[in-house]
């Protein structure tokens, strides 16, 4: 038989036989109703105080315990008179203790036997409700991106590169089921890198392969963006399509993967133009004359009977051809020949060096060009 005594003693405020007509009677259901509640708090109060005040109280225990031991390895002999302190001290804490679990036993008796009430009759399986939405991903970045990217190839920079040596489908899919973490957008953005690096280095045949599962991954980042799920979850789709696949299929792979070797070529070939222009922007830098000036440039601006004079190196040849020229047109050359370090005035003696370097030069010349008319006769 079911046992239905548990329902005897039920207190419910609105449960009550008709009052009395002149008193309000949902005024008096709520006074009791916060009476009840008043008097639950102050039992739940007094439990809290009884498990607080026992707990502490084993707390001392332990640590008076672990004192008694210490000093019983430590000062066996001389510490007698503090070990027997520390004894009747854990003594007196035992019997506080069983004080506080009585107290504790006499209160779940009291809690036992206090009436039910709406409060009490029943409570909440769960008060919560959970829907499954996808939370939006916020977009990462480029410095977070780097950072994912650069820790990533620390990693994984090993598995990365056997992937990319890989040959065969049935080999590729075997090695991604083994590591699942490579399907991710730094592998693929890792093989890329490595084929514009084999093509400078002009190894065309293993950047041609790289390229190849390059694309392989791409063709899976692609394929799971279309369905909207992992890439991890989808890689052997791609493979199980491309291994029974169509011919159409197949040629836009291949297509796909040419027009991308090509790319890297293009890659390739622009990162060794940059890389020459530096060089060649290094070496002209080097190059300058005092004047800032280029020293091939400022010869490539001569007239050809200056450069003749520069390409035989005559001292003698340059006076007469300077002696020859316009006036202005001379000091113009001879000025932009030392701002180039192509000529160096008085390199011997180091006199009029400074100012009016170029006019100097051309004064000497027509100076010793005069010189030498004076002294014919």
């Amino acid at each position: 038989m079911v046992d239905y005594s548990v329902w005897d003693h039920i207190e419910v405020s609105d449960d009550e036989d008709e009052t009395h007509p002149n008193i309000d009677t949902a005024s008096l259901f709520r006074w009791r109703h916060q009476a009840r509640v008043e008097r639950m708090e102050q039992f739940q109060k007094e439990k809290e105080e009884l498990d607080k005040g026992c707990r502490e109280c084993k707390r001392k225990l332990a640590e008076c315990q672990k004192k008694m031991k210490e000093l019983e390895v430590a000062e066996p002999e001389s510490g007698k008179g503090e070990l027997e302190k520390l004894q009747a001290e854990a003594q007196q804490l035992r019997n506080e203790e069983r004080s506080w679990e009585n107290k504790l036993e006499e209160l779940r008796k009291k809690e036992k036997n206090m009436p039910w009430n709406v409060d009490t009759l029943s409570k909440d399986g769960f008060s919560k409700s959970v829907f499954n939405v996808k939370p939006e991903e916020k977009e990462e970045t480029e410095e977070q991106k780097e950072k994912k990217h650069k820790t990533f190839v620390e990693r994984y920079e090993k598995q990365i590169k056997h992937f990319g040596m890989l040959r065969r489908w049935d080999d590729s899919q075997k090695y991604l089921s083994d590591n699942p973490h490579l399907v991710c957008e730094e592998t693929a953005n890792y093989l890329v890198i490595w084929c514009i690096d084999l093509e400078v280095e002009e190894k065309h045949a293993l950047m041609e392969q790289v390229a190849h599962q390059t694309i392989v991954m791409q063709f899976i980042l692609e394929l799971a963006k279309s369905l909207k799920v992992d890439p991890r979850a989808c890689f052997r789709q791609f493979f199980t399509k491309i291994k029974t696949a169509d011919q159409h299929y197949l040629e836009g792979f291949t297509e796909e993967l040419e027009a991308f070797k090509e790319r890297v070529r293009g890659r390739a070939r622009a990162r060794l133009e940059k890389a020459l222009r530096e060089y060649e922007e290094e070496e002209r830098q080097k190059r300058l004359g005092p004047g800032g000036l280029d020293p091939v440039d400022v010869y490539e601006s001569l007239p050809a009977e200056l450069q003749k004079c520069f390409d035989v190196k005559d001292v003698q040849m340059l006076q007469d051809t300077i002696s020859k020229m316009d006036p202005t047109e001379a000091k113009y050359h001879m000025q932009r020949c030392i701002d180039s370090g192509l000529w160096v005035p008085n390199a011997k003696g180091g006199d009029g060096a400074d100012k009016g370097a170029g006019e100097a030069v051309y004064e000497e010349i027509q100076k010793e060009n005069g010189a030498e008319d004076k002294g014919k006769p």
